[in-house]
């Protein structure tokens, strides 16, 4: 009997929200890249900074970064010809990344 019983399940909001989060972690090089900009001292990191770091093109670092802020984990901000990137206030407790 659903609805009955112990267990109550999520509304349709908080499941699209958190379909978009495990869908933008589960892809390895954005997941690292995620670990990559929460593990920076200062809490932010420049985009120049992660590129090296894995072998991809640097287009293709910012279209996983781009999947990562519209999933709300992170957020940028230009500056001059660099885009730098932290991870949003909360994100560690709100959604376990």
């Amino acid at each position: 009997m659903l609805g009955q019983g112990c267990c109550t399940g999520l509304t349709a909001a908080p499941l699209g929200d958190a379909a978009r989060t495990f869908k933008a972690l589960g892809d390895p090089v954005r997941l690292r890249l995620l670990s990559m900009i929460a593990s920076r001292s200062g809490g932010e990191v420049c985009v120049c900074d992660l590129t090296p770091a894995f072998d991809l093109s640097q287009p293709t670092i910012s279209h996983h970064l781009k999947l990562l802020r519209q999933a709300g984990l992170i957020d940028c901000e230009r500056r001059g010809t660099w885009v730098y990137y932290w991870v949003l206030p909360g994100c560690h407790g709100r959604r376990g990344c």
